[in-house]
């Protein structure tokens, strides 16, 4: 049996550029895929990101090119975990409308959020709602074991 490789944790700082959300999505998807994780893990958990990375970039900062992205990621043999923090003002993501709900199915504001609950393990909001934390336990069993 081949033993589980030590967990990846990084901690990254991008500005509010969509370009460098996509460069950080890859090093991550490629740490994924380094660790075996399934093409389904690695597809709920590039979603997630993207969606989380975009919601601080431009709902956060407004795109402010002085405003930073902060991230702490963990992949590891069983799970993923990672925490985003933005420089905006927060949000209550509790005011968020569901966007399942008939007045609201029209309407693209609260799809990203809906999409990162639904992909993720556990997603939490901190302080003024600048803050998330998702994770992403594996399906199945990792690789050699």
């Amino acid at each position: 049996m081949t033993p589980s490789p030590d967990p990846v944790t990084a901690d990254v700082t991008i500005p509010s550029d969509l370009g460098e959300a996509h460069a950080l999505q890859a090093r991550i998807e490629d740490a994924l895929q380094a660790f075996g994780y399934g093409d389904r893990d690695v597809f709920a958990i590039r979603l997630a990101l993207e969606e989380a990375l975009v919601n601080a970039i431009k709902h956060g900062n407004q795109l402010d090119p002085d405003k930073r992205v902060h991230v702490r990621y963990t992949v590891a043999p069983d799970r993923f975990d990672v925490r985003i923090a933005d420089e905006g003002p927060g949000f209550d993501p509790a005011a968020v409308p569901d966007p399942t709900e008939d007045d609201f199915i029209e309407r693209p504001c609260g799809r990203g959020l809906l999409l990162i609950r639904g992909f993720m393990s556990s997603v939490e909001y901190h302080g003024c709602g600048n803050v998330v934390t998702m994770s992403k336990l594996r399906n199945g069993h990792p690789a050699g074991g």
